[in-house]
């Protein structure tokens, strides 16, 4: 007999926050979280300015299992209550993923329940489901450290790429300038609150392929630039800082705010403009206020609604994985106990079809 709720252990351990959640997922894509939490390995890594792999898996190995009994703990659940047990199989730092992957891997082995190896970048795509509850079709704008893509979602499971960065991530963009800069660790919030105390028109950095007809973005040249115009004034003081990182960050929301509007006109100009009426930003970046102040103002002008998650539930988490693993094996998908690790795993071989740009 099919079931009409499952309880699907997640784990996430991409990068470096070990997370676990029990999400209580229905039949009708409704979840309910039970327990949700995050060790943040921040301390570990900031005296490097950025993400050790090495240190990174070491830490998911010590953490994870404790981490397992706490989410059960807070869940009032025991083990054997568990219907199914959901994973970050890609993409993200190999170590991780396989520590993560193994854990989850030995659960079903020894409760005998599905295995469901879960594309991280769906996880930050359906979030808004489970948190907003909203349902497709919606356009998403999948902001953060490693990815900066335009999809839209027609349904779960049904995506199409309209467009992604040629180089570097915003994430990434911000956080090499926050180290550029010396200004701490995580990059992207250090830079975001140093950005509120300066002049955004302070310094004319470029929009990189803002005049291109296609959705894609590029960052790579942005932050060469922030680099320049930081040595020729040198040596800088913290107003500079501020201004510079100012006048940064508001090149990055431009960039992000004109890809998104070309990303919405084509859309809308593609469908019936009356079934998209959400436009969502999901993943780490989209935690960023003046981001979401900015793509607020944009889905107005569309007579869309702005959409983002709670700030929690943008950064990585596992209760985004046990959300898409639950509904996945309500659907009566799941993985062989050899499905592999991925360092790369674009959502393209999801059998996600492509929008031609032009």
């Amino acid at each position: 007999m099919k079931k009409e709720k499952v309880k699907i252990l997640g784990i996430e351990s991409s990068c470096d926050e070990t997370a676990v959640s029990i999400v209580e997922v229905s039949s009708s894509d409704k979840g309910k979280i039970l327990s949700n939490i995050v060790f943040s390995q921040i301390d570990q890594h900031s005296p490097f300015g950025g993400v050790v792999p090495e240190i990174a898996s070491r830490s998911h190995v010590e953490s994870l299992s404790p981490l397992i009994d706490q989410a059960l703990n807070d869940a009032t659940l025991k083990i054997q209550d568990i219907d199914g047990v959901a994973a970050t199989s890609g993409p993200g730092l190999i170590g991780g993923l396989i520590v993560g992957l193994t854990t989850a891997k030995g659960i079903a082995v020894g409760l005998d329940i599905p295995l469901i190896g879960v594309n991280h970048l769906e996880g930050h795509a359906l979030t808004p489901i489970l948190t907003n509850d909203i349902y497709p079709p919606y356009i998403l704008l999948l902001v953060s450290g490693g990815h900066t893509q335009l999809i839209m979602v027609k349904d779960i499971g049904q995506y199409i790429q309209i467009g992604t960065t040629i180089d570097d991530a915003a994430g990434e963009a911000f956080d090499k300038a926050a180290k550029f800069l010396d200004i701490g660790y995580p990059g992207g919030p250090a830079l975001e609150k140093i950005a509120k105390k300066g002049n955004n028109k302070k310094y004319k950095f470029p929009r990189p392929l803002q005049n291109s007809n296609d959705c894609n973005f590029s960052f790579s040249g942005l932050k060469t630039s922030l680099i320049r115009e930081a040595k020729n004034i040198e040596p800088i003081d913290e107003k500079t800082i501020s201004d510079l990182a100012a006048s940064y960050q508001q090149a990055i929301i431009d960039c992000i705010k004109i890809k998104s509007e070309k990303a919405i006109n084509k859309m809308l100009a593609q469908n019936n403009t009356s079934e998209i009426k959400y436009f969502v930003a999901s993943g780490g970046v989209a935690s960023n206020k003046a981001i979401r102040d900015n793509l607020t103002l944009l889905a107005q002008k569309h007579k869309m609604r702005f959409i983002a998650p709670p700030m929690k539930f943008c950064t990585d988490n596992a209760a985004m994985i046990a959300w898409v693993g639950g509904l996945r094996l309500l659907r009566g998908q799941s993985d062989e106990l050899d499905t592999p690790a991925r360092a790369r795993w674009p959502l393209e071989e999801m059998k996600i079809h492509e929008v031609l740009n032009g």
